[in-house]
């Protein structure tokens, strides 16, 4: 199983970038259901640069009552993915020639069994790509089991680079579903981490099939700070997965229900207090999860206490995620949870203070032919 990652977590900052997508409309509605075998692209297309180098972003997945339908996109850290075209290669095959990180021994070179290979691979089958080969590399800037969307990040990054290198024919959908791909084999079927990150802000996935995705604009002149505070530990997704109940009771349904509309409502409007309270107030699955992670407790705790407007588990852990609209009252906050971390939880862990992405997964770099 190819999984992708780097850790510590790095923050990085970029050039001025153009963003892959033209504008969306707020709701978008694919009607593909694969078999992927059938190319998108009626006539094959040449590529348009020797080469290009693409970012995805990290994302905060479920954000508390959200659980597998929303997730938003997290500036300043993400990995890269850098492709060429390369005659060594076999026409309309990818060959994966370098990936770079602390764990890039871990991962598998094979592009049918790793996150950005198999997400190039759909994207070349849905533009009918058979007379070009191309050469992928992979930089990792997020951690293995983060619950950062390490894997969404990859095939985001791997997905757009491909459409980008062939003059961008596909639209967002196509790509999520390219990456959906990814994720199904690398961590399960669940788009509230790679659509966060092809897309960029908050986004709700409403329906699979046919694939409906909702991006919930978040105001512009509104300010949000994430808090991400990741210990050493590891939590692969299947695992935490596992400790989720098969069912729940009506309660905590109509509680769950009830807290991620407010959570919505929270983001359109732009307020900060009631999107830390909906975050914080998850009955279903943080109960369950929190006490596999050494410390999560008593960290969303102390971010409260420290002044976070909420905090909850990132995705499927270990990172917490609190939510602030001051980046000095953040790195605060990042303080007392590494402490923690550490004082309750014996874990040492690093703490970064970022803004919401708001561009998703964009091509940063290119070559023309």
């Amino acid at each position: 199983m190819a999984f992708c990652c780097q850790s510590p977590i790095k923050t990085i900052t970029f050039p001025q970038s153009k963003s892959f997508s033209k504008p969306q409309k707020p709701l978008f509605v694919c009607n593909l259901s694969l078999p992927s075998r059938y190319p998108v692209i009626s006539t094959e297309p040449e590529p348009v640069y020797a080469s290009v180098k693409a970012f995805a972003p990290a994302t905060v997945a479920n954000l508390g009552p959200g659980f597998d339908f929303l997730g938003c996109a997290v500036d300043g850290v993400g990995d890269f993915v850098s492709l060429s075209v390369d005659p060594q290669v076999h026409p309309g095959e990818i060959a994966i020639s370098d990936i770079s990180g602390d764990s890039a021994k871990k991962l598998s070179k094979s592009p049918l069994w790793n996150c950005a290979g198999i997400a190039a691979i759909e994207v070349m089958k849905m533009l009918g790509v058979r007379s070009v080969g191309l050469s992928l590399a992979l930089e990792k800037g997020l951690p293995l089991g983060s619950g950062l969307g390490s894997s969404a990040a990859s095939a985001a990054a791997a997905a757009v680079a491909v459409n980008e290198i062939f003059g961008g024919k596909l639209g967002v959908e196509e790509l999520v579903l390219a990456g959906l791909k990814s994720e199904e084999k690398v961590s399960g079927y669940h788009a509230d981490n790679v659509a966060p990150a092809i897309m960029g802000g908050f986004v709700l996935i409403r329906n699979y099939e046919p694939l409906e995705l909702i991006r919930l604009s978040f105001p512009n002149d509104k300010e949000l700070f994430f808090v991400l505070a990741s210990p050493e530990f590891e939590a692969p997704t299947k695992k935490m997965r596992a400790a989720l109940p098969a069912e729940i009771g009506m309660p905590h349904h109509v509680w769950n229900c009830s807290q991620a509309g407010a959570l919505v409502a929270s983001v359109l409007q732009g307020d900060l207090v009631g999107l830390g309270k909906a975050l914080s107030s998850d009955k279903i699955v943080e109960p369950r999860r929190a006490p596999l992670i050494p410390g999560m407790e008593a960290v969303k705790k102390a971010a409260i206490e420290a002044g976070a407007f909420g905090c909850t588990i990132s995705g499927a852990g270990p990172t917490a995620v609190a939510v602030t609209d001051d980046e000095e009252k953040g790195r605060e906050i990042g303080e007392r949870m590494i402490n923690a971390f550490l004082k309750e939880g014996n874990l040492k862990a690093v703490a970064s203070v970022q803004r919401l992405d708001r561009a998703g997964a964009r091509l940063i770099g290119s070559i023309p032919r």
